[in-house]
């Protein structure tokens, strides 16, 4: 049983208190005890105990103390006890307190007159105000600013009462006298609030008879009389122009809270791009000159709503947003590019690269931790700079080489990906790029960002010198062959069963020796044998390049060096006449390849080298041997045409998602179009032709009508109740970000009055009511619209039940009708979301809640069941659509898709066609919570058979 309090209080439902040892507490003199009473009293009252027999006691024993507490107390305690009885009637013990309240509200403390003033704004009980009415208009005209400021809450709580206009007649009057000469500006602000709930023409009048003024009121005045402009332009909209004026004089306020509302309530009342680039102006500045990293995220947030909708004002102000990357905070700085990449232009681009390049050079001097993101994300923003707008390539490519050799790998991977790109759409670049890329390869220590600026050297080096010097490059980082010697081998097993777990062995020489469980010895001059002493490349061990990597069993990369050496070979034979050199460079390559085998092969290496990456630099072995024109075709020019191929997939995709966030909107055939140059234009400022304009625009295009999706409504109307029940009820479902608004409509099918109708709601999952709805009385065959909100705290499937419960005037029972239950659905929190393989594989990596879910259907084809889970679980796939062409009898996709409450889902789907034409596999989901991971499995064995 849950009742309504303006405070929250934790509740131990461990340790109950007894009704009798509250009630000596209250009857003894000791305050701190009597304190304690209280507190445990509203606690089970809150709780659902009745407590009736402490009623009395707190009447005889607490309502005379005049400690300040325990009147506050006594308050909450009258604030949530029944106080009348089941037909509506107030009790008649209630006129027990009405004397106190009388008293307390001529008290001679302050404080005491004030809390009970705005305990009178929490009374709906008639009866019981009435009598206090004098003394709370007394109250109107005391000294004392506090008293007089909850004194007009309490005459606006009573005037909205049903029967308030007839307890109150003349109350908007005595407020607009108040209001003319209070002086407190938070009594003034009450006071206009009141006018503006209770007697809206009357504020209004008054604030155009003080326009000239507003810019003078303080901050919680501004704040309603924004309020109430927005209301006043929503139902009357040919009065907004003289409004208008008003937000942008306020927008000089020096509350940063008012010129904030200001911005907004700009920006919601008109499209004017004056008005708009006045918002922008302020959000610009707001975003500056706070220092609350939550403030300027709020702030972000609304500026990439204007991005939205007014794009072209939005433009202007581009370098004003990137002063924002002046902040620390990674959140900020990645909203900040996000909004910049889709305000770029020809006219700007070239002032954005050049501040993203100041700010990479910056991250290399600086001292902070998270130095390494944040350039990781101006190389990304950098590159799609880039790929828009190829002609600035040229000035930030050089700079971003330099990173090659990053300790933060993820950066480095960024750069090489991005030079790969560039190489092949900018051809005037790349004679530069390879020149670079050859002279900063040494430098690079990951073993992903080798093998992609291996691939770029073996299919971009198309002349003789170029040629040459890649392969001179890529034996140089090798090092001296072999990679080690047979006795070392015998040595280095030796030793490591002697001493498995030593990390490094000194014996007497300077010859280093790889150990079974990867480290180095040095090795004695008295094992000298035939083979020469294989020598590093000086800073190998430390700098990561090719030979480091290869000593620590790493042979995918040797296959790739592999291949990009034989790549060079046979480009050298198209470009180099002497047939001498071309030899010389294939027996050295073979001699290279062979020295691989012999690393992957032995024991020096914890682990042999794996089947592909054999049979792979085998191949290599045998194409330098004996190469025909076909194959020399397929090496040299069909993996740069696939690449090509990819390349022009992913613009056409990005292009898709363009066009897909694009609003499209149509007007209807009748709808009213204005001529804007046959107005009469007497009269009106820049501002209103401005906006005149913007408004005819918006209704040629159909722009007012685009969110009147009337058919989706429909789909998502829930019938709770059954047609021949006395009450039907019927559920609209909202779900918003962090909650779920069902506005129930409910229909009294009877000839009766229905009273004390009330909708109880209880949740179950991660799902919260946050407040009980109210009682209600149904007149015979009439309806009622009740709302009632529900936070979520986690993307999890929750369930709503619950029942309707009333009272006839015939009948004293209570009658139930329970209702259908209301399924949350996991798919309206979730939707497709688009990111980079590097980050899926990232957070594959990362992520700890797995879901395996065994592939279990009727389909047979294997892109149509594709399809049926990417439609069934609302997700987007990341695997090109060429990847997934042909038959081949087996597919693996990927998928993504992003939470409202920002949390990532990813699922990838391997599976395989069998003899009998069914199809075999898993579905694995991977996610950071538990209650993705669940609710997705859950949702794919439920609709993975074809099902709708």
């Amino acid at each position: 049983m849950a009742k309504s309090c303006t405070l929250l209080i934790h509740f131990d439902k461990g340790t109950p208190a007894i009704a009798n040892e509250i009630k000596e507490a209250l009857e003894g003199n000791d305050v701190s005890a009597k304190v304690d009473a209280m507190k445990k009293a509203i606690m089970l009252l809150l709780n659902g105990e009745t407590l009736p027999q402490l009623f009395i006691t707190i009447v005889r024993y607490v309502l005379p103390s005049e400690d300040h507490t325990v009147q506050k107390l006594l308050l909450l305690y009258l604030e949530i006890i029944e106080k009348t009885d089941a037909k509506g009637r107030v009790l008649p013990e209630m006129i027990l307190i009405c004397q106190n309240l009388r008293n307390n509200l001529q008290h001679p403390n302050e404080y005491i007159r004030g809390v009970t003033l705005r305990f009178l704004c929490r009374l709906n009980e008639t009866e019981i105000i009435e009598p206090l009415i004098p003394s709370v208009l007394q109250n109107l005209e005391h000294r004392h600013p506090f008293i007089r400021r909850n004194a007009i809450l309490a005459v606006m709580s009573i005037y909205k009462l049903p029967q308030g206009d007839q307890l109150l007649v003349d109350a908007p009057d005595m407020t607009e006298k108040v209001l003319s000469t209070e002086q407190d500006p938070s009594a003034k602000r009450n006071a206009f609030l009141m006018l503006f709930t209770c007697a809206q023409e009357r504020a209004t009048n008054y604030l155009l008879t003080h326009v000239d003024r507003v810019s003078e009121w303080g901050e919680l005045l501004q704040m309603v009389v924004l309020e109430l402009i927005c209301k006043v332009c929503r139902t009357n909209c040919g009065e907004k122009a003289k409004y208008i004026k008003i937000i942008i004089a306020l927008l000089n306020s020096p509350s940063t809270a008012v010129i904030y509302e200001c911005a907004g309530t700009l920006v919601s009342l008109s499209s004017a791009p004056s008005a708009i680039k006045a918002a922008a102006n302020t959000y610009c500045q707001l975003l500056l000159s706070q220092s609350d990293n939550n403030v300027k995220l709020i702030v972000l947030d609304r500026l990439n709503e204007l991005k939205s909708s007014h794009r072209d004002v939005m433009v202007d102000l581009i370098m004003d947003v990137l002063r924002a990357l002046l902040s620390p905070n990674l959140d900020i700085q990645r909203k900040t590019l996000d909004i910049v990449l889709e305000l770029i232009t020809p006219r700007n681009i070239n002032e954005v690269v050049l501040l993203l390049k100041k700010e990479v050079v910056k991250t290399q001097t600086g001292e902070l931790e998270k130095n390494g993101e944040y350039r990781q994300m101006l190389i990304q923003a950098i590159h799609s700079c880039a790929i828009k707008f190829p002609e600035v390539a040229s000035t930030v490519v050089h700079l971003l080489m330099d990173f090659l050799g990053d300790s933060n790998v993820a950066s480095a991977i960024d750069v090489v990906v991005f030079v790969r790109e560039i190489i092949e759409t900018n051809p005037k670049l790349r004679v530069s790029i390879i020149t670079r890329l050859l002279d900063t390869f040494y430098q690079i220590r990951a073993a992903r960002v080798c093998s992609c600026a291996l691939w770029i050297i073996g299919e971009y080096c198309l002349s003789l010198s170029e040629v040459e010097s890649a392969i001179a490059t890529i034996k140089q980082c090798l090092g001296d062959l072999p990679f080690y010697s047979a006795s070392e081998e015998g040595e280095a097993t030796d030793a490591s069963k002697k001493t498995p777990q030593a990390s490094s062995i000194t014996i007497s020489s300077r010859r280093p020796a790889v150990l079974a469980d990867g480290t180095y010895a040095t090795q004695s001059a008295a094992s000298e044998t035939a083979f020469s002493p294989p020598t590093i490349v000086p800073g190998s061990l430390t700098s990561g390049n090719l030979r480091s990597l290869l000593l620590t069993g790493d042979f995918f990369l040797g296959a790739v060096v592999a291949c990009t050496l034989t790549k060079l070979v046979l480009r050298l034979e198209e470009v180099q006449p002497s047939k001498v050199e071309v030899n010389k460079a294939t027996t050295q390559t073979l001699l290279i390849l062979v020295s691989m085998l012999q690393l992957g092969q032995s024991h020096v290496l914890p682990h042999p080298i794996d089947n592909d990456s054999y049979d792979r630099i085998v191949l290599c072995m045998r194409l330098l041997c004996n190469t025909g024109d076909e194959i020399r075709k397929i090496w040299l020019q069909s993996c740069r045409q696939s690449f090509v191929k990819m390349l022009s997939e992913k613009q056409l995709r990005e292009t898709e998602e363009l066009k897909a966030k694009a609003q499209v909107s149509h007007a209807q055939p009748d709808d009213l179009i204005d001529f804007y140059h046959l107005k009469s234009r007497k009269g009106m400022s820049q501002l209103e032709l401005e906006d005149e304009v913007q408004d005819d625009l918006k209704r040629a295009t159909g722009e007012f009508v685009k969110d009147a999706d009337d058919a989706n409504k429909l789909n998502r109307i829930l019938q709770l109740t059954g047609l021949s029940d006395p009450v039907y009820a019927e559920a609209y479902v909202t779900v918003h970000h962090y909650d779920i608004v069902l506005d129930v409509t409910v229909i009294n099918r009877t000839k009766e009055t229905l009273q004390n109708l009330c909708l109880e709601l209880a949740t179950m999952g991660d799902l919260k009511l946050v407040e009980r709805p109210q009682n209600y009385t149904l007149a015979p065959e009439s309806s009622k619209q009740i709302k009632a909100n529900i936070k979520v705290s986690s993307t999890e499937t929750g369930v709503i039940f619950g029942n309707i419960v009333y009272e006839t005037s015939n009948v004293l029972e209570r009658t139930v009708v329970v209702l259908n239950d209301i399924h949350i659905d996991i798919m309206d929190y979730i939707s497709p979301a688009v990111c980079s393989d590097t980050a899926f594989r990232t957070m594959w990596a990362e992520f700890e809640w797995e879901n395996k879910v065994a592939v279990n259907t009727v389909i047979q084809d294997e892109k149509e069941f594709l399809n049926h889970i990417i439609k069934s679980i609302n997700m987007k796939c990341l695997t090109a659509p060429s990847v997934l062409d042909g038959e081949c009898g087996f597919l693996a996709a990927n998928l993504y898709a992003k939470s409202v409450f920002g949390e990532d889902a990813l699922v990838n789907l391997s599976i395989e066609k069998q003899a009998d034409g069914k199809l075999s596999g898993y579905i694995r989901i991977r996610s950071k919570t538990q209650g993705i991971a669940l609710s997705l499995g859950d949702k794919i064995t439920l609709k993975q058979k074809g099902g709708s």
